[in-house]
């Protein structure tokens, strides 16, 4: 399956062009972390703790009726809303004090609603306490953090130190840009986005390797080729194979967020955008940074001993 043609020669590093691509990655990462500090994380349930009730009627639901029979039933902090179609609804109670019993809970909300509507089906229930939350949120950023150390000192090891500054570089713009989407557009982030953005982390890498792999090959192949010369030459090998294998899992994704519904939409979301920003930083981000490094064939060649020092040894 062909996508481009075979010989593309196309200049993807050029000084004007990584200066634009700078620019722009720049303009994104700084908007992204100014958002998440400013305006934070529309945190799901998992990392807030509370309460999750989803409800369905026969027909649509009124929800500033619903939320007057909450407040009345002594929940006037519920968040309301539509879930998916318009007959189904999501409601989110704040934490709730420990040794609450969720039972309780749910069979009070159940009844307030069913004096109203008695046709009214409760369809799911979750219950998270406050403590859980501050764990899950502790250990995520923990898990987000260690990945990036082994990463950087996987890539390190295989390659060298410039293509590893690139590759971990890549990759925090990577996870940078997708959480501040979901900060930028008011997206609930809850533990399966969190799942998602490793599962970006890992996408880039893979990526990211395999580039490193062919401009390894061609730097010692084409010896005597400048760097960025090189560099090009390996990302236009590798162009057919990167834009087949992003498409083909944009694909699914995309049939994923339009028809997998609500529980697995953030998911998608955050995978569809982690994909198509990995794709970008690992043409743009890692393999310019290890060129202004200032990596060459010769940081890839194995040492050469001196064979004066081999005669000397006994």
């Amino acid at each position: 399956m062909k996508i481009v043609n075979d010989k593309t020669n196309i200049d993807f590093i050029s000084v004007s062009r990584r200066r634009v691509t700078a620019a722009i990655s720049v303009i994104l990462v700084v908007v992204s972390l100014i958002s998440i500090a400013t305006r934070g994380l529309e945190l799901g349930i998992d990392f807030t703790g509370g309460v999750l009730i989803e409800v369905g009627y026969p027909g649509d639901a009124d929800l500033n009726k619903i939320r007057q029979i909450l407040a009345q039933a002594g929940y006037p902090d519920a968040q309301v809303q539509s879930f998916g179609s318009a007959d189904d609804v999501m409601m989110r109670l704040p934490p709730q004090s420990e040794g609450t019993d969720s039972s309780a809970i749910r069979d009070s909300i159940r009844d307030a609603l069913a004096a109203d509507e008695p046709a009214v089906e409760l369809r799911r229930v979750e219950f998270v306490g406050p403590q859980v939350g501050e764990e899950l949120t502790e250990q995520g950023s923990l898990a987000m953090i260690f990945t990036l150390l082994m990463i950087f000192a996987y890539v390190m090891f295989r390659f060298q130190w410039r293509f590893a500054a690139g590759g971990v570089l890549a990759l925090a713009h990577d996870v940078i840009i997708t959480v501040g989407f979901f900060s930028v557009f008011r997206f609930s982030f809850d533990l399966s986005v969190l799942a998602a953005v490793l599962a970006v982390a890992g996408y880039s890498l893979n990526d990211t390797v395999v580039t490193f792999d062919r401009i390894r090959e061609n730097f010692i192949q084409l010896r005597g080729t400048e760097p960025e010369e090189g560099i090009n030459i390996s990302i236009n090998e590798m162009l057919s194979r990167t834009i087949i294998t992003g498409l083909t899992t944009l694909i699914v994704l995309i049939a994923l967020f339009l028809l997998g519904g609500e529980s697995v939409s953030g998911f998608s979301l955050a995978l569809i955008v982690g994909i198509v920003v990995g794709t970008y930083s690992s043409v743009y981000i890692a393999s310019s940074t290890a060129l202004v490094l200032g990596v060459s064939a010769k940081d890839l060649l194995p040492p050469v001993h001196d064979s004066s020092e081999i005669d000397e040894l006994p």
